[in-house]
């Protein structure tokens, strides 16, 4: 039996080409889409996102569920679709795929959820803005991402600029560590921290070029089930200036705690007040880095392609 046959799963033609050509596929999340990222700007920002992919030599695989099917690759139209404010579809971790597919619905896929299903295709290398983690104040309300746990379960590298600034980055590095995922710098020493290039800890390790990456990963493969972190920092020419991300921060804090947010919906509320504090400047940084991170995951795709 196809371990895959329960889930329905529909390949675009472009990703099929790939997998039977042996070329490098990013996997795409959609959470950036339908929760990020306002209207317009987040449907630009998928589309660039899929540019950068070709660009470096790669194919983008962009994921979410349609009508209750696992779609890898989607056409112009679904991404619109999911783009739409006023659709409010579903947002899926990797937990919730299962359900979202019986009840032939439509979500977009988290980190954890992408990698899941990235990794049940044999698709190696992710790109996303920043990783999900460890939230302020988890000492009361454990609150931890579940992106941390699929990383520890799922052999995917993940290219992401740090974590994202809101959480609590030396727990979430904590728990990193704990789980057996290695942190590697892309060109730096330093663990990014999303709108800035540092978020004041250091790394153990930094790598130079997308082939040592590839190397890398493929030896991390050998020993152990984990996946890959590779921390890309924002341009320097991007980062948010630090007054005002201080003042980003402080209106994102204080707009979870006014409205008793919790769960799924902690992120896009700090996001967008973010975003509110910044005068949209947050908006133009997660922009240019998430379209630099994809851009290096289909480097580091084509390497490790290459590389077979």
């Amino acid at each position: 039996m196809d371990p895959l046959a329960p889930l329905p799963v529909v390949l675009a033609d472009e990703v099929v080409d790939a997998r039977s050509s042996g070329r490098g596929v990013v996997a795409l999340e959609t959470t950036i889409v339908a929760h990020g990222l306002p209207h317009p700007v987040n449907l630009e920002v998928a589309a660039a996102c899929e540019a950068a992919v070709r660009a470096a030599g790669a194919v983008p695989a962009t994921i979410a569920v349609v009508g209750g099917a696992v779609r890898v690759g989607l056409a112009p139209e679904e991404l619109a679709a999911l783009a739409d404010p006023d659709r409010a579809v579903a947002k899926l971790s990797a937990r919730d795929v299962g359900a979202c597919v019986a009840s032939g619905g439509d979500g977009a896929t988290t980190v954890a959820g992408t990698i899941a299903v990235a990794a049940a295709l044999g698709i190696a290398v992710m790109a996303t803005g920043g990783l999900g983690g460890v939230h302020r104040g988890a000492r009361e309300t454990y609150d931890e991402s579940a992106d941390l746990v699929a990383l520890s379960r799922y052999p995917v590298c993940v290219v992401a600029s740090g974590v994202k600034s809101i959480l609590d980055v030396g727990a979430t590095l904590e728990r990193l560590d704990t789980l057996g995922v290695p942190v590697v710098g892309y060109r730096t020493g330093r663990f990014p921290g999303f709108y800035r290039r540092d978020a004041g800890f250091d790394l153990e390790w930094s790598l130079a070029d997308p082939v040592q990456v590839a190397r890398a990963f493929d030896a991390h493969r050998v020993l152990s089930p984990t996946g890959l972190l590779l921390a890309h920092p924002i341009a320097e020419a991007d980062e948010l200036d630090d007054d005002l991300h201080r003042a980003g921060l402080a209106a994102a804090e204080a707009a979870v705690a006014r409205g008793a947010v919790t769960g799924k919906a902690v992120t896009p509320v700090m996001l967008a007040a973010f975003a509110g504090a910044t005068g949209g400047a947050s908006v133009a940084a997660n922009r240019a880095l998430v379209v630099a991170n994809a851009g290096l995951a289909g480097r580091v795709a084509r390497a490790l392609a290459e590389r077979r």
